[in-house]
């Protein structure tokens, strides 16, 4: 091998496309590069250069978005025997090519697509999770998270990335700016990455959900997770060929007590759609409760509830359609319910 030359295109063919831009200490001595031939090409004036501890960039221009990501993924990565980085074999092609570790924070969230994230060059630093007990610290641009629990990493364009929930609760303990916080969690909603509930148990988790400006994003995150839900109950009875419910009202009693909000309600078959859009938070089980009351007098009165989730609606809205169908063809066998007053709901 010829000092200031690169590793030949022969020699590196076998290797992804990053791989032959970026590589270990670890890997460059596989591939026959001395500890003196290593020196030698990353000093200053030398054809490489060193990007991270034990991470070489082979070449001295500025590293490519990918190439950051690759390059703390390496660093980051547990080494399957000593010194030697985990790559995929011929006889296992879906070993992942970094164990252990992934992208979390910011940058998994511009992986994701999020509008609201900075691009990945705009990034400072690079967030990656490892298991706690691994002896890794921080440097240069990445940032290393040590937790007790890997979360199964998604594969987004090759790479190792955190689920939305949790990229969204890393990115978030970092972040001061409530508008910022408010944004990114309202897309993971309005855009379909994620439902509501399981933002805020990430958040509960990270133990956020005592800072004010958290706490304000997560009101508009459970507006928005409602705004979505509804729009896929109206589409659910407008595909399904369910009829016309009145929308959104309030049940009352003739000079009587209020009965309870309604998603929807078919008043001649007395069948009624409660959409359950709470946030799991630490007074869940007395909203539960709540939610249980209104139920159980609703049909002490004869109103069939049908309870809702979003995520069921997203799942299986054929399967709901069905439920309620079959609870709007049972109104017959049943006894009529009593008379109530239907109102608007406040505020809509």
């Amino acid at each position: 091998m010829t000092h200031n030359t690169p590793l030949s295109s022969r020699t590196l063919r076998h290797l992804p496309e990053a791989g032959r831009r970026i590589m270990t200490t670890a890997q460059l001595r596989s591939h026959g590069v001395s500890t003196a031939e290593l020196n030698e090409q990353c000093r200053p004036g030398g054809a490489w250069r060193l990007l991270l501890p034990n991470v070489v960039l082979l070449h001295t221009g500025p590293p490519t978005s990918e190439e950051r990501l690759h390059g703390a993924l390496l660093y980051a990565a547990r080494e399957s025997a000593p010194g030697v980085p985990t790559q995929p074999g011929a006889g296992d092609p879906q070993r992942p090519v970094y164990p252990e570790t992934m992208i979390t924070g910011l940058a998994a969230l511009a992986l994701h697509g999020f509008a609201a994230a900075p691009a990945l060059l705009a990034l400072e630093r690079v967030d990656v999770l490892v298991p706690r007990l691994r002896r890794l610290r921080t440097t240069g641009y990445v940032h290393v998270l040590r937790v007790p629990d890997l979360p199964a990493p998604v594969t987004v364009t090759g790479l190792p990335v955190a689920p939305v929930p949790r990229a969204l609760a890393d990115a978030v303990a970092e972040l001061t700016d409530a508008g910022v916080v408010r944004r990114l969690l309202t897309e993971a909603v309005r855009d379909g990455h994620c439902e509501p509930a399981a933002v805020v148990r990430e958040l509960t988790r990270a133990r956020l959900l005592n800072r004010p400006h958290v706490m304000g994003a997560v009101d508009s995150l459970v507006a928005e997770g409602r705004a979505v839900a509804e729009g896929r109950l109206y589409r659910m009875v407008r595909e399904h060929g369910l009829p016309d419910p009145v929308w959104n009202v309030d049940l009352r009693l003739p000079g009587g007590p209020h009965l309870g909000g309604l998603d929807a309600y078919w008043p001649g078959q007395a069948v009624a759609v409660e959409l359950d859009t709470r946030a799991p938070r630490r007074d869940e089980d007395a909203l539960w409760s709540e939610y249980a009351r209104k139920r159980e007098r609703l049909e002490r009165l004869g109103i069939t509830v049908v309870h809702v989730t979003p995520r069921k609606l997203a799942e299986s809205m054929e399967q709901q359609a069905a439920v309620i169908r079959t609870a709007l063809m049972a109104s017959g066998d049943r006894d009529p319910a009593a008379y109530v007053v239907v109102l608007p709901r406040a505020g809509t």
